[in-house]
């Protein structure tokens, strides 16, 4: 009797013996029904494969399993790899069955959608094991949640070579994401041929500096092709059509990207009579009210739609500077013509226009959700990436949205402690975030959740110039976006993806993958319980070996011989907690210093003279709720303030004071700058308060990486007072975020 494991996508069971040690069935995303068996099919280098006519030119995708060399198409009764159409339990599109047993390889289908996803994930099913010629008796029924689960990238900002979009495609295949967002055109360089405009291309793709940053900070002008100092490049429109049908042929779709009406500075720069001044460089915006801009953007989407069947076409739309607009007479005229009431509805227009002509050529628009300004044009889908209520929005009015919150699903943020990384244009976004997002908000009606076509990734790429950078930003996050797009929600568990992951870093290794590594790094969660006074800190790491993470609450340096952190810590006072990450007896990671604050400010009342704009975090509880922020300023921790800070804090009654503390942090590339000065002042009457002291700020406004700075008083003779005032001054003109007010 043959010994049977059923595995759900709920499942969490142990997995036999004879199985986890010599087969590994670690899938991304994880099928909805598995069922392993005991055996093993051994997996010839010559494969006789039986091929459903409509599938046969998918027959060749065999071979990039690793052990199957060759293909011989025979009878089905000979076969030992079968690719069969047939009905399925499931009517979802892309559904597949497949099963591993005597008999063979089996993988059945009742579309070319299913076929294409059973075939990779036979695929990944070899390049997971240790031995990939055989593989574990077993049946895999599966199906996506979402119709549509995109990848997008960037190659405006820098150009990456056509082979390495190819890996980019393979590995979308791999994991089952069907749409590829190709951005190619943007302030950065234009990317594409267009034939019947050469300068957008002899010109408009070539710039002064390699790097966009420092393109950006030193003229970001555009130069010859040829010139000496020219750098950037373009995708021939044979080129393009290559990468379409190799795309096509694993399944996933291109949806190009050309912007309209802004993101155009390129554009402007060799065809500055499309613009409101006419004058090259002067704005980013294309002038709506010029006859030629349509007659332009009409003729490019012409050659765009040769080279991409793709019904969807995105024509961007965000980010607009509208003041060109409200000055030009030939966009006034047009308002007045029109009747038009505001800028936002001559964008609205303009995104008709381009609505109409797409639909006229049996295309679909596709924009982000500033399309939404003005009005919605009738047929357009929207990419909803300023947070979700664009997407709610839309949605709820009828029309399709993908889901991309940049809070969830923007790959060019860090993915770890941002002082360890790279340079990035911020963000705080780890893996275990994007994989908690639910593309389906509760805010949406019920008949209107089926316009949540599915989820994107995006990766923007200021600060991403390489392919090693890009593999290094997308990876693993892709894998967590993958099964936000296949798996059920009820069936998700990120304790389970985080084991299976393990088994696909090295599936990753073996693709030549620059993938993102787990982190050494020991980071601290801290409870701060009000009624019985006391922190609980929670010590977690990336890796997937707890154990290693030892720790000392004296101050000193932890060593292997340090105690092993095995559950939470907790404190009844002030203290100083240091941990790091040991491996075989040695210390593989920098340690952490965590500050235990448990001070005579907690739980009392804040009064704000100037109130928190844009980043409430806890609203009036946050800074003295006990709890200190993370390394984001988006983990509802930190409070956000864009003027001078200015808040009182009362005591209820007099309180000696000694020291006064508030940590700062500075991240200048979204604009977050340390305060000037911190200023302290005390009261008896909320009224008339006098200055205690002063700290001023050491840390230069040109530090671009994320810095923290915990700027503390001390008072060389203690005070009593009942009310406690702490202003800052705003030089950086920016954000300014803390986290807490700390008094002893």
């Amino acid at each position: 009797m043959k010994l049977r494991t059923l595995l759900t996508a709920s499942s969490l069971c142990c997995i036999p013996f004879f199985i986890s040690a010599q087969n590994n069935f670690d899938l991304v995303p994880k099928p909805v029904e598995m069922h392993l068996n005991q055996g093993f099919y051994k997996i010839p280098e010559t494969v006789n494969l039986y091929i459903d006519k409509d599938f046969k030119d998918s027959s060749f995708l065999l071979k990039e399993y690793p052990s199957i060399k060759t293909i011989h198409e025979t009878s089905k009764k000979k076969a030992s790899v079968r690719i069969l159409k047939k009905a399925l339990d499931s009517s979802k599109e892309g559904a597949y069955e497949l099963k591993i047993s005597s008999n063979g390889i089996e993988i059945a289908a009742q579309d070319k959608a299913g076929i294409l996803n059973g075939i990779f994930t036979f695929i990944q099913l070899g390049y997971l094991q240790k031995d990939s010629s055989q593989l574990l008796y077993s049946e895999i029924k599966d199906a996506p949640r979402f119709g549509y689960r995109g990848l997008h990238l960037d190659t405006s900002r820098h150009y990456f070579p056509l082979n390495f979009l190819k890996k980019y495609i393979d590995l979308m295949a791999i994991y089952k994401l069907n749409n590829f967002h190709w951005h190619f055109t943007d302030g950065a360089g234009w990317r594409l041929e267009i034939k019947k405009y050469p300068e957008l291309t002899q010109k408009a793709a070539w710039r002064t500096h390699a790097l966009w940053k420092d393109w950006w900070n030193n003229g970001r002008q555009y130069v010859e092709q040829g010139t000496p100092n020219a750098s950037g490049g373009f995708y021939t429109q044979d080129e393009a059509k290559e990468l379409v049908k190799y795309a096509a042929e694993r399944g996933i779709n291109i949806i190009p990207e050309i912007e309209m009406p802004a993101h155009s500075e390129e554009v402007i720069a060799v065809y500055p009579e499309l613009s409101c001044s006419g004058i090259p460089y002067s704005q980013s915006e294309f002038c709506i009210g010029n006859p030629k801009t349509f007659e332009f953007l009409k003729n490019v989407l012409d050659e765009v739609l040769e080279i991409f069947p793709s019904q969807y076409i995105h024509i961007g739309g965000d980010e607009a500077d509208k003041s060109h607009w409200k000055t030009c007479p030939k966009d006034q005229a047009l308002m007045k013509k029109e009747g038009l009431k505001s800028v936002d509805e001559l964008q609205s227009y303009a995104i008709l226009q381009m609505d109409k002509y797409l639909q006229s050529k049996g295309r679909k628009l596709v924009g982000w959700d500033e399309i939404l300004d003005g009005g919605l044009t009738p047929g357009a889908t929207v990419m909803s990436w300023r947070g979700e209520q664009g997407g709610i929005t839309a949605a709820n009015s009828g029309h399709d949205v993908i889901m991309t919150p940049g809070e969830f699903l923007y790959l060019d943020g860090y993915q770890t402690d941002p002082r360890t990384q790279p340079e990035s244009i911020g963000g705080y976004l780890p893996i275990e975030k994007v994989y908690s997002y639910d593309p389906v908000s509760k805010d949406l009606k019920d008949d209107k959740k089926k316009h949540i076509l599915g989820a994107q990734a995006n990766l923007w790429t200021e600060y991403v110039p390489t392919t090693e950078h890009v593999e290094y930003m997308a990876y693993p996050r892709v894998l967590a976006l993958a099964e936000v797009d296949w798996t059920e929600p009820e069936h998700k568990n990120y304790q389970d993806f985080h084991k299976r992951l393990q088994s696909q870093y090295a599936l990753l290794q073996k693709l030549n993958v620059n993938y993102y590594r787990p982190s050494y790094n020991v980071a601290a969660k801290v409870d701060f319980n009000p009624t019985a006074k006391t922190d609980t800190v929670e010590l977690t790491t990336e890796q997937n070996n707890k154990q290693g993470i030892h720790y000392t609450l004296d101050g000193s340096e932890p060593t292997a011989k340090s105690p092993v952190y095995t559950q939470p810590i907790q404190f009844t006072q002030s203290g100083t907690l240091k941990a790091a990450y040991f491996l075989d007896q040695f210390k593989v990671g920098p340690t952490l210093e965590q500050r235990i604050d448990i001070h005579k400010a907690i739980g009392k009342k804040v009064i704000y003279n100037q109130k928190w704009i844009g980043y409430e975090a806890q609203k009036e509880l946050t800074l003295t709720n006990g709890i200190f922020g993370g390394v984001s300023y988006h983990d509802k921790q930190w409070q956000g303030f864009t003027r001078p800070m200015d808040v009182v804090v009362d005591f209820e009654r007099p309180e000696t004071i000694s020291t006064v503390a508030m940590n700062f942090m500075q991240i200048t590339g979204p604009g977050v700058y340390m305060p000037g000065e911190m200023r302290v002042f005390v009261s008896d009457d909320n009224k008339n308060f006098r200055e205690v002291g002063v700290v001023k700020n050491d840390v230069s406004p040109s530090v671009s990486q994320l810095t923290f700075k915990r700027f503390e008083l001390n008072l060389p003779q203690p005070v009593k007072a009942r009310y406690l005032k702490v202003t800052t001054t705003n030089p950086g003109r920016g954000y300014l975020f803390t986290d807490e007010i700390i008094v002893y």
